[in-house]
C-alpha cells in the first residue's frame, strides 16, 4: 500500500502483554504495565501519554496476562473523542487463529491483524508499555518516512559497559542511518564512531510501513524456530534485508524538557530498577521531571482532597522532605523523607518513612519505621514494626528483599504485629540514614 499524500494515517499498537516475573510480587495480581508508579500513574501511562501528546489518537493496547486491572485502568482513564473517531482500547488475546495465546510480541500483532485491516493505516507505531520516558513519536515517524525504509528502530545511547544488557544496534558505516546488525546482549560491542564509549541500544519502540509489518509478522508466524518476538525476530528480519533504519533518541526534542531530563529513559523490568526510577523523581531538580506541563504525563486523577500534614509539637511533627506526596494522603505527626507516596496513604505519629515507595492506601502505624522499601497497595504496617531495617528479619517474615537490599511487601501480604519488638523512640527512627536517588 503506497503512503497517501499529505500526513500518513497512523495506528499505534502498545504491547502490554508482559508477565513481568522479575517484578514479583508487584506483578502477582496485575500485568507489568499496570504496576503503579510515581504516586499517581501506572507504567502504561508513559507510553500512552507520549502517543497522545504526539497526536496519535488511534491506539490499541494488546493485553494477555492478568489483564483485569490494566483493562480497567485503560478503559476508565483513556477515553478519546468517539465523535472524531479516536480511541485507546484494550484488546485481550482473542484466539482468532486457534486455541492458543500469544506466542510472543510479533505473534500478538499477527493474531490481531483484524485491527490493522479495520483501520487500514499507512504507518504503524509499535511501542512497549513498561518504560518510563518522554518521546515525541511524530518526530520519529517523520524520520521514518524521510528514510524510505520500511522499518525504523528507536535507539538510546548507553555506556558500552552496559552493552551486554541490551539489544545493540550496529550501523552501516557508509549509511549511518541504516542498521547493519542487531546484536542481542553482545559482550564485544564496538563503540559509536562519534562516541567510542557508547553504543546504540534498542528502546523497544518501532515505526513500520504498514504493509511491510503485515508481511513480516505473517511470514514469521509460519517460520520454524522463531520466538515470534519483535526485537528478536522481526527487526533482524528487516536488518537482514537491508531495510531497517535507526532513530537516535538524542535527536528527539520534547517540548518543555530540560538538559537534565531530555534523554531520560528507564527500563523498569526489575524491582531495583523500579525503585531507582521512582527515586529519580524526588530531587530538587529531578532526573525525570513530572512537572513538565508542555508534555504532561496523563492518568486518572481521582476526586480526592489535597494531602495534609498535621501536628507540630513536642517532636510530633508531620512533615515531608524531598518527597512526592499524592492526594488524600495524611502525614500525621510522622516523618517522610526521600520517598514517593501515592494517594490515601496514612503515616501516623512518630513513624518514619525514608527512601521508600508507598502505593495507594498504605497505612504506617505509630512508631513504625519503613526504610528503603516498596509497599504495594493497602499494606498495613503495624505499630512499632520496622520494615527495611533488618533484611534477614524481613526475609524471615516472608518478604522479598532484592540484591541491593530493597524490601518489597506485596499487595495483600500481612505483616505481623511488633510482638517482641520494642517501640523505637523518635530519635532512633530519625537516626536511620536517608536513602538518596539510586541508592
Amino acid at each position: 500500500m503506497a503512503v497517501r499524500s499529505g500526513a500518513p494515517k497512523v495506528l499505534a499498537i502498545v504491547l502490554a502483554g508482559g508477565e513481568g516475573k522479575r517484578l514479583m510480587p508487584l506483578t502477582a495480581d496485575r500485568a507489568k504495565p499496570a504496576v503503579p508508579f510515581g504516586g499517581n500513574y501506572r507504567l502504561i501511562d508513559f507510553a500512552l501519554s507520549n502517543l497522545v501528546n504526539a497526536r496519535y489518537l488511534k491506539v490499541v493496547v494488546l493485553t494477555q496476562y492478568k489483564s483485569h486491572s490494566l483493562d480497567r485502568h485503560v478503559t476508565l482513564t483513556w477515553r478519546m473523542s468517539t465523535m472524531l473517531g479516536n480511541y485507546v482500547t484494550p484488546v485481550p488475546a482473542q484466539q482468532r487463529l486457534g486455541p492458543q495465546w500469544y506466542r510472543g510480541s510479533a505473534d500478538a500483532i499477527y493474531q490481531s491483524m483484524n485491527l490493522i485491516n479495520d483501520e487500514r493505516p499507512d504507518i504503524i507505531v509499535v511501542v512497549g508499555a513498561d518504560h518510563v520516558y518522554r518521546m515525541d513519536f511524530s518526530q520519529m515517524v517523520d524520520a521514518h518516512v524521510e528514510s524510505g525504509l520500511p522499518c525504523t528502530v528507536a535507539a538510546i545511547r548507553q555506556p558500552i559497559a552496559l552493552a551486554d544488557q541490551f539489544g545493540v544496534i550496529a550501523t552501516d558505516a557508509a549509511a549511518p542511518g541504516r542498521i547493519a546488525a542487531f546484536l542481542e546482549k553482545p559482550t564485544d560491542a564496538v563503540g559509536l564512531a562519534d562516541s567510542p564509549g557508547e553504543v546504540l541500544a534498542s528502546m523497544g519502540n518501532y515505526v513500520f510501513t504498514a504493509d511491510a509489518l503485515v508481511d513480516a509478522v505473517t511470514q514469521d508466524a509460519h517460520a520454524e524456530g522463531s520466538r515470534h518476538d519483535m526485537g528478536g525476530d522481526i527487526v533482524p528480519w528487516f536488518v537482514g534485508r537491508g531495510q531497517a533504519g535507526v532513530y537516535d533518541f538524542k535527536d528527539n526534542v520534547v517540548p518543555g524538557s530540560t538538559p537534565r531530563d531530555a534523554a531520560y529513559w528507564r527500563d523498569v523490568g526489575t524491582l531495583d530498577s523500579y525503585y531507582d526510577a521512582n527515586m529519580d523523581l524526588i530531587s530538587v531538580e529531578p532526573v525525570f521531571n513530572l512537572y513538565n506541563s508542555a508534555w504532561p504525563i496523563l492518568s486518572q486523577q481521582p476526586p480526592l482532597p489535597p494531602a495534609k500534614f498535621v501536628h507540630g509539637w513536642q517532636g510530633r511533627v508531620g512533615h515531608a522532605i524531598n518527597s512526592v506526596v499524592g492526594p488524600g494522603t495524611v502525614v500525621s505527626g510522622g516523618l517522610v523523607e526521600n520517598s514517593v507516596l501515592a494517594s490515601n496513604v496514612r503515616v501516623h505519629s512518630w513513624a518514619s518513612v525514608r527512601g521508600s515507595v508507598l502505593m495507594d492506601g498504605v497505612d504506617v502505624g505509630r512508631h513504625a519505621v519503613v526504610h528503603r522499601a516498596i509497599l504495594d497497595k493497602n499494606v498495613q504496617v503495624p505499630q512499632g514494626v520496622q520494615i527495611g531495617v533488618d533484611p534477614e528479619e524481613d526475609r524471615r517474615r516472608g518478604l522479598t528483599v532484592t540484591a541491593s537490599g530493597i524490601t518489597v511487601v506485596g499487595k495483600g501480604q500481612v505483616i505481623p504485629p511488633a510482638g517482641h519488638y520494642a517501640l523505637p523512640d523518635p530519635e532512633t527512627a530519625a537516626s536511620i540514614a536517608p536513602a538518596g536517588a539510586g541508592a
